[in-house]
């Protein structure tokens, strides 16, 4: 037998004598498109927990999450609140900038809550006025008029101008001395609820 094929039989390849009976026996697979298990995540280990304020709905359009609790936590949060507000920001920006009304209103709502969920908040709020208000400036005035119908938003706290219009009240009152005067420099057709 030649060297090279007593090589090729010791790296476990078969070799017949001759190229056209020749039969050689590839390497074992690599298992490059075996399924692996994947790790558990932490956000994983959270929800199973039950950690996050979220459930999966079901429905006929597939499943979606459904984050609640946020009232929950301004309600219990106390003292915790005002050293994150800095970190609220963002997403409260990033929320009223769907410009998707549902969305807003319950940003709205959030915001509302969380002025009066602890001392300093509303104080808090000041500086970042230049990112939160100018939705508000753009929805204030947007009101349904229902003509003789019935306005069922007003029950369910649905209608946009007159949440922005109670969501800036409430930023003045719980804001400070320098409260009014930031939101008038962002909401230019805003009036003091305070002058009375």
């Amino acid at each position: 037998m030649s060297r090279r094929k007593t090589e090729l039989k010791a790296e476990g390849f078969t070799v017949r004598s001759g190229m056209r009976n020749s039969v050689v026996a590839g390497p074992p697979a690599a298992g490059a498109f075996r399924e692996r298990p994947s790790k558990a995540t932490n956000f994983r280990k959270f929800y199973e927990r039950g950690d996050f304020p979220m459930a999966l709905m079901h429905d006929s359009k597939g499943n979606r999450i459904a984050w609640k609790g946020i009232h929950d936590l301004l309600d219990h949060g106390g003292s915790k609140i005002l050293p994150v507000i800095p970190q609220l920001i963002i997403p409260i920006t990033n929320a009223l900038n769907t410009r998707n009304r549902k969305v807003i209103c319950t940003t709205l709502k959030a915001l509302q809550h969380l002025v009066v969920s602890a001392d300093m908040v509303g104080q808090a709020l000041v500086p970042y006025y230049r990112q939160i208000l100018p939705i508000f400036n753009i929805f204030k005035n947007v009101n349904i008029n229902s003509g003789d119908g019935i306005d069922y938003s007003q029950r369910k706290r649905e209608n946009i101008g007159d949440l922005i219009q109670e969501t800036l009240e409430m930023f003045e009152r719980y804001g400070g001395a320098d409260a009014f005067i930031n939101i008038k420099y962002m909401v230019p057709t805003y009036q003091s609820c305070m002058i009375n």
